[in-house]
């Protein structure tokens, strides 16, 4: 077995700066994965701390679940923080994997391979569980609490003992005179300036004095803690502000257990889990703290990123100086401290870019020309401007170059000429084509490419549908449905709901009335009356409560609403619905889909909604299957025979996450299709929007999108994802709609190329449509078999740890 040394810091002497700052060597699970990668442990001086890269997400979890077991091996008893989340969930899986076929002989010659003594196998019981954070308040019987999570995923999953474990729950603080949280913070606003004031009111006295309470028990914990010695073995993921616990970005690095607010990155990231960002805008949270962590100076701390969203962050916390803006900055002085992370989460570190290109056996055209653009746009030189000394000065554009085989004058013609010849297939139009345009939630297709379906939509020689995969219930919130039924037992009390009522409106097959819906809808939005608005709304919701309770008619339907009203009044936010509910959350989102095109004349019978099974509301979301979930979009390709197909592309196939299995799926159905049709025309469409970016040389078509349609996305926006216009579900880059993201990032790509093209280039174009252009869509067409190879690249991995 190659064993590799390594310090972070050495002086010009190549001696040890400081024996503080000498980091332990790779463990034998460190040294498989560093040789699988073939790149060095830490880039001095570069990076701060040892670095792990691996290819994608179930691979992460693979190596994370190893350098654990290796831990436990030797520290049968020892004390471990583990995080919550959906980042660990092949961490889990290949934990439990592991720990089930220990004796299998494939799964012991693997162990063994690298680097374990399997005659030990690894004991969790003993273990010493600390919990790392929780909401508060927040009651540890939710299930979208962090205790819960513990409790079903590490001390009944893993079988670590409860008795050993020191967890949050709050609700074992005795509070003043015998109160519950609920009665001292009815609305869940815990003010911590109660803290150094003197309340005059004996509800202010009394929460001044749960809060002391609160932070004892804080006190305690971190006491506790270092009784054990501290911890020992910490796993935790980085948040989008860097967070490392809830200890977000400014956090002080001496740190202890306490009860804090967060910041609005943490908060958006947090939306989801608790049912909205109102909701966690509210929660303090009870963290470990930083010195917590680092309190144990041989602690293993490991802290793992996939995905290039984690990128920028990734790179500041390995590559800065430590300084509070980066909370990971206080593990680069702990010797068994390691980030590891997928290659998308590798982007932005300079010099594992250098190195790939470097050894690569050959580099390609569009290599080198990424790393030229984004020289130009972030010296602000347009690309033609650039000159070798300024390619010399940083080191992945110079190392690139002298891999070209090519010289920089003609790199730079050929990048120029490039980016014109793909602006130019965004202008060009397209016709005698029928587009199924598919979309993982309802507002992904707008959000990613709508600035060229205005476009496409105008000649009557495309055929278009569009195709929702799921049904998109999570971002529904139980606020917005009552509002939405009260405001349909509004309009059951009208004369006019008497007449639709006589003439057989809301009959189930009665697809003219569902059609009528939306007209009724959209003429509110021409007449700007909220009247009619509600009217369509409602005659909606109650077609499909008509639909999802059979047994009710429309002279008992307030049965049910009335009932469904006192069932979300009792359900707690971010709760999971019974099936029924999360039905109607799932028409509310697909009546939202529907609006959307109706504006552009597409008829109710071409807008899709196939509520593939996959998709159940759990923190981890199922794989889909070929019967369940393949099989009907193969059905509607058969119907449609459709010659361009548009799918949500996931730049790195980084995961568990909506996209990229809903990807998969359609993957699956194209191949399918092309089986039986091997003749018929097909290409595909890669889009991406508020999520996931592409690069400029990832993408083959640039669409120039103008203030008025611009315009047009924020107002259909606003008026048809009437349940997101508040945005309960907010991007932590953006406090605000996803529309007006989405128009952040058109705006953030013009803006590029305009110092990538020079902006004259734009200003003085011949073709109105460039002139006008403030933004651009990025989009990515591709031959069959080069999607077939992304889609398949993670595919592989992802089946054979399953």
């Amino acid at each position: 077995m190659q064993k590799t040394v390594v310090n972070c810091f050495f002086n010009k002497h190549n001696e040890p700066m400081n024996k503080k700052n000498i980091f332990n060597p790779p463990t034998p699970v460190e040294n498989h994965f560093l040789n699988l990668s073939k790149l060095d442990f830490c880039y001095d001086p570069d990076e701060k701390i040892p670095v792990i890269q691996v290819n994608n997400f179930p691979n992460l979890g693979q190596l994370t679940a190893l350098r654990f077991l290796e831990w436990v091996q030797n520290n049968p008893e020892g004390v471990v923080s583990l995080p919550t989340g959906k980042t660990p969930e092949y961490f889990i899986r290949y934990a439990e994997h592991y720990l089930k076929y220990w004796e299998d002989k494939s799964t012991s010659a693997f162990l063994e391979e690298v680097g374990f003594d399997h005659s030990r196998k690894p004991r969790l019981e003993n273990l010493q569980f600390v919990q790392i954070d929780e909401f508060f308040p927040i009651s540890p019987t939710q299930h979208n609490s962090f205790f819960d999570y513990v409790m079903k995923y590490y001390i009944n999953g893993f079988g670590i003992s409860a008795e050993r474990a020191q967890l949050i729950d709050a609700t074992q603080i005795i509070l003043p005179q015998g109160k519950t949280y609920n009665e001292i913070f009815p609305d869940d606003v815990v003010d911590l300036s109660l803290r150094f004031s003197q309340p005059n009111t004996t509800k202010g006295r009394l929460q001044k004095e749960a809060i002391e309470r609160v932070d004892e028990f804080c006190t305690d914990y971190e006491r506790r803690i270092r009784d054990k010695g501290g911890i020992g073995f910490f796993l935790g993921g980085i948040g989008p502000d860097g967070h490392i616990a809830f200890n977000v970005r400014g956090s002080d690095y001496f740190s202890t257990t306490r009860l804090t607010p967060t910041n609005f990155e943490t908060q958006a990231a947090a939306a989801g889990d608790l049912g909205g960002i109102e909701v966690s805008q509210k929660r303090l949270v009870i963290t470990i703290g930083l010195q917590t962590i680092t309190h144990n100076p041989e602690a293993t701390c490991l802290i793992f990123a996939a995905g290039e969203a984690k990128a920028k962050i990734v790179a500041g916390s390995v590559q800065e100086p430590a300084n509070n803006t980066y909370p990971a900055g206080a593990l680069h002085n702990m010797p068994n401290a390691r980030f590891y992370i997928t290659v998308g989460a590798a982007v932005f570190l300079d010099r594992r870019q250098a190195h790939e290109i470097e050894r690569a056996a050959e580099v390609s055209e569009e290599l080198v020309d990424q790393h030229l653009i984004t020289l130009s746009m972030r010296s602000r030189t347009p690309i033609q401007d650039i000159t070798e000394a300024q390619v010399a000065e940083k080191q992945v554009p110079a190392i690139a170059l002298k891999r070209s085989s090519a010289e920089l004058p003609e790199i730079k013609e050929r990048i120029f000429q490039n980016l014109q010849a793909k602006l130019n297939r965004g202008l060009t139009p397209v016709e005698d084509d029928v587009f199924f345009h598919t979309a993982p939630h309802h507002d992904d297709i707008m959000l990613g490419y709508l600035a060229h379906i205005v476009h496409l939509v105008r000649t009557p020689r495309n055929e278009h549908h569009f195709a929702y995969m799921t049904s998109g219930f999570n971002a529904v919130t139980n606020e917005f449905v009552r509002d939405q039924i009260l405001n349909a037992l509004e309009h059951m009390g009208t004369e006019q709901f008497n007449r639709l009522k006589a003439e057989s409106y809301y009959d189930a097959d009665n697809v003219a009335g569902a059609q009528r819906d939306i007209y009724t809808y959209l003429d509110g939005v021409a007449h700007h009356s909220r009247t009619l608005r509600n009217n369509g709304s409602s005659r909606r919701l109650i077609r499909n409560l008509l639909i999802l309770y059979p047994e009710y008619n429309l002279d008992t339907l307030t049965v049910i609403m009335n009932k469904l009203i006192e069932y979300l009044n009792t359900r707690y936010p971010g709760q999971k619905d019974d099936p029924v509910m999360q039905l109607l959350k799932g028409r509310i989102r697909e009546w939202e889909a529907d609006l959307v095109w109706g504006h552009y004349g597409t008829p109710i019978k071409n807008v899709h909604h196939l509520r593939l099974g996959f998709y159940k509301g759990d923190i981890f979301t199922e794989d889909p299957t070929m019967d369940r979930d393949v099989q009907p979009i193969l059905e509607y390709m058969e119907k449609i025979r459709p010659t361009v197909v548009t799918l949500a592309l996931d730049p790195e196939a980084s995961g568990p996450d909506t996209h990229y299995k809903v990807m998969q799926a359609i993957a699956e159905a194209i191949r399918l299709y092309k089986e039986r049709h091997p003749e018929a025309p097909l290409r595909v469409w890669g889009y991406r929007n508020v999520w996931f970016k592409f690069q400029p040389t990832d993408a083959n078509i640039f669409v120039p999108v103008s203030l008025n349609s611009m315009a047009i996305m924020n107002e259909t926006f606003k008026y048809c994802f009437q349940s997101q216009v508040d945005a309960p579900f907010p991007s932590h880059e953006f406090n605000g709609p996803f529309s007006g993201l989405a128009q952040a990032i058109q705006v953030q790509q013009h803006q590029d190329m305009k110092r990538v093209m020079g902006r004259d280039f734009w200003y003085e174009n011949a073709h109105p449509r460039v002139r006008a252009a403030h933004g651009l869509v990025y989009l990515k067409e591709m031959e069959l078999e080069e999607f077939y190879t992304r889609a398949r690249e993670l595919q592989k991995v992802t089946e054979s740890q399953a």
